[in-house]
């Protein structure tokens, strides 16, 4: 790990997403009540493809699980939206939405290869842990997203990057 946060650091220009989103609480989601694998179930859906094949940047495939609007830090709700960068196109279609992330820095954690659930679920123990403890560095909860590209196309074998904003 680099300078205590993360697997590396990197300083991202802000940039905008297209998807569908929905409001939960990690309360929520580690208590059996959690929208996120609903959500992640919508996402997939031909009518949300469709839609995204039309809006989303031509030629980009990686598909973004967005952290945003957090109402008190890991303990409220927040808005996740799952989707991908957006084109060009001012028109949003009907039933998706957009969430522009600013520029920051960022602790970039990388899972290990596995099931995309359980390797995901891991890194974010390991997240929680890192905010807890870090002295050097601070969450500021204005987008941290998960990034699935190449390495997690077999959702069995998957590898995802986990960027957590910081100052």
């Amino acid at each position: 790990m680099n300078s205590g946060a993360g697997d590396k650091m990197v300083s991202l220009d802000s940039f905008k997403l297209i998807g569908i989103d929905v409001r939960t609480t990690n309360q929520a989601e580690v208590s059996g009540q959690g929208k996120i694998g609903e959500l992640w179930g919508r996402f997939w859906s031909a009518d949300v493809q469709g839609a995204l094949a039309k809006a989303a940047q031509e030629g980009d495939a990686r598909v973004y699980g967005c952290y945003t609007d957090y109402e008190n830090g890991a303990a409220g709700e927040y808005t996740i939206l799952i989707g991908r960068m957006a084109g060009q196109a001012e028109d949003v279609p009907i039933g998706l939405t957009t969430v522009h992330v600013p520029a920051a820095k960022y602790a970039v954690f990388t899972t290990r290869r596995g099931p995309f659930g359980e390797v995901v679920h891991e890194a974010w123990q390991r997240i929680w842990e890192w905010a807890s403890s870090s002295s050097e560095w601070e969450r500021t909860y204005t987008g941290d997203f998960e990034l699935y590209d190449e390495r997690s196309a077999d959702p069995e074998n998957a590898v995802v990057d986990i960027y957590i904003a910081v100052k």
